[in-house]
């Protein structure tokens, strides 16, 4: 077992906990900051920087890219537990998407005529890193209290409002420096905060973290003897990974059409919405952050409503449903966007408020969905089959990536986009409305076959359900 670092404590906490949220805020940084600009920069045009690909070629394969970054943690996490030990795969890992960065920040003239094998080399270290990383972050910060520890909810909380805050300036500052320098130079300054996040943790994890994370958790476990008898599944068991799958063929649809921010809306934003303030061109690589900007405004608003219904907080089920309706009531925003800006002759510019509206909504539904489905996991999930069932919950929101990414993709070209961006919201809408229905219906059954799970030895604190609602971030790419 890893002993503790006895570092000092900051605001009552581990200093280690600090690093960690300094480390991560860092990766998001860069993370996000590159994926604000990727779509945009593959249709520029190849006298502006960029490759001059066609919007359904740049979303499909985005929507591959992020279906990639869903399915490398499986094997990174299990890498790490059994071979290099946390802390090796996020410094490996960092490296890796470092270097992916910068290789993406490469001048086309300095690679002609390999321009996009070398595009391709960088998303794949992207890929690779992210597996080593993304996993293993997170679960060090527990592993700084000891058992029973209360603060270890306002870690996590403090932990997840560093992941958003590195989500909300990445865009901000490698979306800016696209726009006024060239789009390798974005890619370059999101290489930059990887950079940062890797240094941290090579000068600083020996002071703060001890040995947290050194010994791969296979090795540390070895000593619990098993009586290695495999017992087949109860129907209390049976039940509730019933409940698991259900739940996690619902979570597709929602992220389906929540991850279209990246791609599709990503390109709205950029050829079809007014984007002038005050005599400034607002960068559409910005809109991007307003997810994490909400994240952090709001979190704390949805954590204080559910405290204050107390008795008749809604159910893991009907919170989904209540997700799927703000998913919908995004799209319905677009529509109406189109339906009252969109009638005009020439090219359609509608205001910056819509998409503004939008973000707010699909923030809004995603703090009502995403807090739920790792928890469930974790409480519904046979002991045996846990790492199973996680896999299967991320394996979900992988294949919704690529769906996402397929669905944006019929938005075509020029005056037709229009047409069919209409079709699209309409077409996301109706089905979010359709799901809320079902799994609505579905919610007294669902919470039947949980036994009793549903909100079993979870503290009703505003600081536990604050930690919940931020827990968002611990599950995006």
């Amino acid at each position: 077992m890893s002993s503790l670092p006895n570092s000092g404590e900051f605001l009552g906490h581990p200093k280690g906990l600090f690093l960690l949220f300094g480390t991560e805020m860092w990766e998001r940084f860069g993370y996000y900051g590159m994926r604000a600009i990727l779509v945009l920069y593959l249709v520029a045009m190849t006298q502006d920087g960029g490759f001059g690909w066609s919007n359904a070629d740049a979303l499909s394969l985005y929507g591959t890219f992020t279906m990639a970054v869903y399915l490398t943690p499986l094997f990174g996490g299990w890498l790490a537990d059994n071979v290099l030990g946390q802390r090796k795969a996020i410094i490996i890992g960092g490296i890796l998407m470092a270097t992916g960065h910068f290789i993406m920040g490469v001048p086309h003239a300095a690679v002609a005529g390999m321009e996009e094998n070398v595009f391709y080399l960088g998303l794949a270290l992207l890929c690779l890193g992210n597996g080593l990383f993304k996993p293993n972050i997170s679960t060090m910060v527990g592993d700084l209290y000891k058992e029973g520890d209360k603060r270890r909810d306002g870690a996590f909380t403090i932990f997840y409002m560093g992941i958003n805050m590195g989500g909300a300036l990445g865009p901000l500052v490698a979306g800016y420096v696209a726009a006024v320098i060239n789009w390798q130079a974005g890619f370059i300054a999101a290489g930059i905060g990887m950079v940062i996040s890797v240094v941290m943790q090579l000068v600083l994890s020996k002071k703060y973290l001890g040995d947290i994370g050194v010994v791969p958790a296979a090795k540390l476990s070895a000593a619990q003897s098993s009586s290695g008898t495999k017992e087949p599944l109860t129907k209390v068991e049976r039940d509730r990974i019933k409940v698991i799958f259900t739940m996690s063929v619902f979570s597709i649809i929602f992220w389906m059409g929540f991850e279209q921010a990246g791609g599709l809306m990503n390109l709205f934003a950029n050829d079809y919405t007014d984007r002038m303030l005050m005599g400034f061109e607002v960068p559409a690589s910005w809109f991007q952050s307003l997810n994490s900007i909400f994240i952090i405004i709001f979190a704390p608003v949805v954590a204080m409503i559910w405290l204050k219904l107390d008795k008749r907080e809604p159910n893991s089920p009907v919170k989904f449903a209540i997700a799927l309706v703000f998913l919908a009531l995004g799209f319905l925003t677009m529509m109406l966007a189109l339906i009252t800006e969109g009638s005009g002759q020439g090219s359609i510019q509608i205001s910056m408020m819509w998409l503004v509206l939008f973000y707010l909504f699909h923030t809004l539904g995603e703090l009502c969905l995403s807090p739920i489905g790792l928890s469930m996991v974790s409480k519904l999930a046979p002991l045996r089959l846990a790492s199973l069932l996680m896999g299967i919950w991320f394996l979900c929101t992988a294949v919704a990536n690529k769906i996402a990414g397929f669905v944006g993709s019929f938005i075509g070209e020029g005056q037709e986009a229009m047409n069919n961006a209409m079709g699209i919201f309409i077409g996301l809408g109706a089905t979010a409305l359709l799901s809320a229905t079902a799994m609505y219906l579905l919610s007294d059954r669902l919470v039947d076959w949980m036994h009793g799970a549903e909100g079993k030895h979870e503290p009703h604190t505003q600081e536990h359900i604050l930690a919940e609602e931020l827990e968002v971030a611990a599950v995006k790419q």
